[in-house]
């Protein structure tokens, strides 16, 4: 069995998405938030619009080095291991979900989330790249985004784009309920919902072409060529296939997967560059330490911020308010005003589930969800 090499440029790149998913996720408040720190309210792509499906394509170029050990072919030890983490992230989804409304109502439970999505576009590209061969999955991986597109076009009705028309709200709606969806702008809508999973699938398989990129490249230098190459031809490619098919994150559109792969095929050949052809690494650690336990410090930092909404007394006004309220109002909005301050509170936070980690990392312990 051959053991899987290893780049300290993937570990980086995790590490900074991960890093930048528990910053963005957690101001001080959501009123004083610098705009390249938000979503895009629709069609567009902001700077954080960028760092979930840069996990989704690292986890895919990780997929490729992780599965060398199978020989990239499937066998019933394999499915198990596959289905068994598959289940194991997805059920940590609904756990998130259930204590985000500290409830167990299964009648109103949000099915999807991020972990969900996470689950299905990793168990789902498992199964493709590892069930067919290479030329089949680039021609599946092509299917998926030309295939979304059509549906989304085709039983969209007259603004097929648009939040209240789009069919992914009405597939998610059929199949899953108006109770289990989270709501968005006061429609029955999930961010992270269950059709817009398909395209993130294509996502993952991108990124898993991209480690296969580099590892079958006869060397980095020349990698970094090629995912250069292929990096800017998706970034132009999805721009203009955005002029009809809008990038949008919320949709997880086609064009938005290409863009934003060929964004982070550019920053991965930076970074391989950067660390392991000049061996420029020094820097690297406080990155390496996210993506070293990646998914576990995602989600404590979940369950971190959930249990700071628990409310207490405000010995000021008298009023129950938010943990993460009151440690903004005084505290962190006195020491560096409204829109610092809030940007404080997110890297404070970031540098708690930080410790943890590098705790973690100093005792080697590595949890692999």
């Amino acid at each position: 069995m051959e053991k899987p090499k290893r780049l300290l440029a993937l570990d980086v790149f995790r590490g900074l998405t991960i890093a930048l998913m528990v910053i963005v996720n957690n101001p001080g408040s959501w009123d004083y938030v610098y705009p390249p720190l938000l979503h895009s309210h629709w069609n567009g792509c902001t700077p954080t619009d960028l760092v979930f499906p840069f996990f989704m394509f690292i986890m895919g170029s990780a997929m490729w080095y992780s599965f060398k050990k199978f020989n990239h072919s499937l066998s019933k030890p394999v499915v198990v291991k596959i289905l068994r983490r598959t289940v194991v992230i997805f059920l940590i989804g609904l756990t998130v979900n259930m204590y985000a409304k500290l409830s167990i109502d299964l009648s109103h439970l949000r099915i999807m989330g991020v972990m969900n999505r996470i689950a299905l576009g990793y168990g789902i590209a498992a199964f493709i790249v590892l069930g067919l061969r290479i030329n089949y999955v680039k021609i599946a991986t092509g299917a998926i985004l030309l295939g979304y597109w059509a549906i989304l076009v085709f039983f969209g009705g007259d603004a097929p784009f648009s939040l209240e028309g789009n069919f992914v709200r009405a597939f998610d709606l059929f199949v899953l309920g108006a109770n289990h969806l989270q709501g968005f702008e006061g429609v029955a809508f999930d961010q992270t919902g269950l059709l817009a999973s398909l395209p993130s699938v294509a996502t993952v398989l991108l990124g898993y072409f991209a480690g296969r990129i580099i590892d079958k490249t006869k060397d980095h230098p020349a990698a970094v060529k090629k995912l250069l190459a292929y990096g800017v031809s998706g970034i132009v490619l999805g721009k203009v296939w955005g002029l009809t098919f809008p990038i949008n994150k919320l949709l997880w559109t086609s064009s938005y997967v290409i863009y934003t792969a060929g964004l982070a095929m550019v920053l991965l050949g930076v970074f391989l560059w950067v660390i392991d052809i000049k061996g420029y690494k020094k820097w690297t650690h406080p990155l390496k330490v996210f993506g070293m336990n990646p998914l576990f410090l995602y989600v404590f930092s979940v369950f971190f911020a959930i249990s700071l909404r628990f409310k207490i007394a405000d010995s000021t006004t008298g009023d129950m308010i938010s943990i993460t309220k009151w440690l903004y109002t005084h505290f962190f909005q006195p020491l560096a005003g409204n829109l610092n301050g809030s940007l404080l509170y997110a890297l404070s936070f970031g540098v708690i589930c930080w410790l943890l980690g590098w705790a973690m990392y100093r005792k080697r312990i590595f949890i692999k969800i």
